[in-house]
């Protein structure tokens, strides 16, 4: 272990053991319910796969079928079908059918904004 590595250590924790009853109330009283804490859980496990982000990030410029998802990510239509059905189960996708296609937008705001605030701290670490 470098000398970084242990400092960095030493200060992760506190010197002394007392507790600010105060904070930790206000802190619990803050805290989601534990359904609410999974189902997040759950839609975070579905977010973290490179193909669904990328049908997300184009489901956020554009209203696609599962053709032009295809296209665009030159993966098939049965791949893209696969993660579409794991989007809309976690409700961030809906779709519409129009004629024969059936056209996939974003869920609501929410998920447009996960996304750009999830991008948006990520890409803060390649400009700083």
């Amino acid at each position: 272990m470098t000398a970084t590595h242990i400092h960095n250590l030493e200060m992760d924790h506190c010197e002394t053991h007392l507790v600010d009853r105060d904070r930790v109330l206000r802190a619990a009283h803050a805290m989601p319910e534990s359904n609410q804490l999974h189902a997040l859980v759950d839609a975070f496990r579905v977010l973290s796969n490179l193909t669904r982000l990328k049908i997300i990030h184009a489901l956020t410029h554009e209203e696609l079928c599962v053709c032009d998802i295809a296209a665009l990510l030159d993966i098939n239509e049965s791949a893209v079908s696969r993660e579409l059905r794991m989007l809309r189960s976690m409700h961030l996708v809906k779709h519409h059918r129009a004629g024969k296609c059936v056209y996939y937008t974003l869920d609501d705001d929410h998920v447009r904004q996960i996304f750009a605030a999830g991008l948006d701290h990520v890409c803060e670490q390649y400009t700083t």
